[in-house]
């Protein structure tokens, strides 16, 4: 699967961080220190997120792979993976694929054969379904930054509700009880995310009350994402207007495209994340 939104994940994800650990996980840990590994040897990423911990078990490498797709071999990556964190690090790892994609997760989550006593391999990971969690169980907690991941949630109630899923979505960001500035960058996120499972009409549509409340272009993962992720997002086709801009035409001044398709002009977004 090729890399398409790598560094647009790295910038959503990272502030969720504990939260996915502490919700997703229910793992008991202290975190001592986020682990910079780009896996050369094998596949070169930076979107994933490796922390060593500290836990009931000794301290071991929290890995975490976000997958808006399918792949019929993340059982032979992941067991890459976790060598390199092994290999480099000499922790065990603790694996974790979460899946944000909108069909059904259908990837394996284990590698094993058996040769005999001496020959034997048996080799698992957990894979999260975001869209098996329920809406009512997040808004339950005070995990507020996995708000932006409430669109991708409920698979079933989005389906049957469609937009007004999405509109629920959106009363649960502005209801939420921090300051204006965390607002926005989790409204920022959930806009993006919401383009793995909705149509741009129907995003433009339910977000533009909060767009104009909120003013999201002001919101910390927006600058980033323009001002540090933009040409690297171009090179690995982040966003698929940007993509499509690209192909048609190789030497193009990439701030101002996306300037023109997330800040000044809100009517003429793109917002279909392409799937990696």
């Amino acid at each position: 699967m090729t890399q398409k939104y790598d560094i647009t994940m790295k910038n959503i994800f990272s502030d969720m961080a504990d939260d996915i650990m502490s919700y997703f996980l229910g793992l008991q840990y202290t975190k001592i220190d986020e682990l910079n590994i780009e896996f050369a040897r094998v596949e070169r990423r930076d979107s994933d997120m490796i922390f060593k911990c500290t836990t009931d078990k000794g301290n071991v490498a929290v890995h975490i792979e976000f997958q808006s797709e399918n792949d019929g071999k993340m059982p032979y990556r992941m067991l890459r993976y976790s060598l390199e964190i092994m290999e480099k690090h000499d922790l065990l790892p603790y694996q974790i694929v979460i899946y944000i994609g909108k069909d059904n997760a259908n990837m394996k989550n284990s590698l094993n054969y058996n040769f005999g006593e001496q020959n034997t391999l048996d080799y698992k990971y957990r894979i999260i379904n975001v869209g098996d969690i329920k809406y009512t169980d997040v808004l339950k907690t005070n995990y507020y930054d996995l708000y932006s991941l409430l669109p991708l949630m409920d698979k079933n109630r989005r389906k049957e509700e469609g937009e007004k899923y999405l509109e629920r979505c959106v009363e649960a960001i502005k209801d939420i009880p921090l300051d204006i500035n965390k607002k926005k960058d989790i409204a920022f996120k959930a806009e993006i995310l919401s383009g793995i499972v909705y149509k741009r009409e129907v995003i433009e549509k339910v977000f533009s009350e909060v767009m104009r409340m909120f003013r999201i272009e002001e919101s910390e993962t927006y600058k980033m994402i323009i001002e540090k992720g933009i040409e690297k997002g171009i090179e690995k086709g982040i966003e698929k207007g940007i993509e499509r801009g690209a192909k048609k035409r190789k030497n193009f001044n990439s701030k101002e495209v996306v300037k023109r398709r997330y800040g000044h002009r809100q009517n003429s977004r793109d917002y279909r994340v392409v799937k990696r």
